[in-house]
């Protein structure tokens, strides 16, 4: 007789802090059997008696959801890690991609999306509103998709008056992608224009730094780090001893509430 189908918890850790781990994503840790993730992230979960966890590396994501979907579909109750939100350029797509490329014994899986913060929410607390207005997130890794579609939502996104969270800034194999991007952006946005790189936010190491578009450079950031570029609306508020206030303004096209 096949064994009944498990439970997958796909959970998302949050920036980093212990305290900013959701309740409901605790309890799904909690209850799981084992929990598969990349090995920096499964260092953040607490050990329990009897609890199993499976590390790989960074880059292997769809082979890591689909052992997890394999140990689920055998009964288990497995918990998927993913830093941040599982949902933003994450571990729940892979997920759902493995599901729908395997067996039919996948389908058979209770699969549950725990949320958690993302790190454009966090590094956004930290320095005021800046998605204040509409926002959008791009990932800068050209692994899975080419280099010229980050290149045309740069500039769509830029030309619309969107915020822009910028995710997988720069890595030792990509040293060059911020850098462009910032070229880019400047042909298009005020050279004043406030971007915030955001640093491991949350953790012992973390590091905001605020400068203008024009000042922005690829050396301010590495893979923790998360680069928020605002539009020609954000503003920068100096406040005399405490850091800037960054904002992006509620209203937009002279309409006001």
């Amino acid at each position: 007789m096949t064994a009944a189908a498990g439970r997958l918890a796909v959970v998302g850790l949050g920036p980093g802090a212990e305290s900013l781990v959701t309740p409901e994503a605790a309890a799904a840790l909690a209850d799981a059997g084992a929990l598969y993730g990349y090995g920096p992230y499964l260092d953040r979960v607490p050990a329990r008696p009897g609890q199993r966890k499976i590390a790989s590396d960074n880059r292997e994501e769809r082979s890591r959801a689909e052992a997890a979907l394999t140990a689920a579909a055998a009964g288990g109750r497995v918990a998927l890690v993913s830093g941040g939100d599982p949902g933003v350029f994450a571990m729940a797509a892979a997920v759902c991609e493995a599901v729908e490329a395997g067996p039919a014994a996948f389908r058979q899986v209770d699969i549950v999306v725990v949320p958690g913060i993302t790190a454009m929410l966090a590094v956004a607390a930290r320095v005021g509103a800046p998605l204040g207005h509409d926002f959008c997130a791009i990932n800068l890794s050209d692994n899975l998709k080419p280099w010229e579609l980050v290149e045309a939502r740069l500039d769509a996104a830029a030309g619309a008056g969107f915020v822009i969270a910028l995710y997988n800034p720069v890595s030792r194999a990509r040293p060059w992608q911020l850098g462009a991007a910032f070229e880019r952006l400047r042909r298009l946005l005020p050279a004043d224009t406030p971007v915030v790189f955001g640093r491991a936010v949350s953790r012992a190491d973390e590091r905001i730094e605020i400068v203008r578009l024009a000042e922005a450079g690829a050396g301010r950031a590495d893979m923790a780090t998360l680069v928020v570029v605002g539009s020609a609306e954000t503003r920068l508020v100096e406040r005399p001893g405490l850091t800037p206030l960054v904002y992006t303004p509620r209203s937009a096209g002279g309409r006001t509430r």
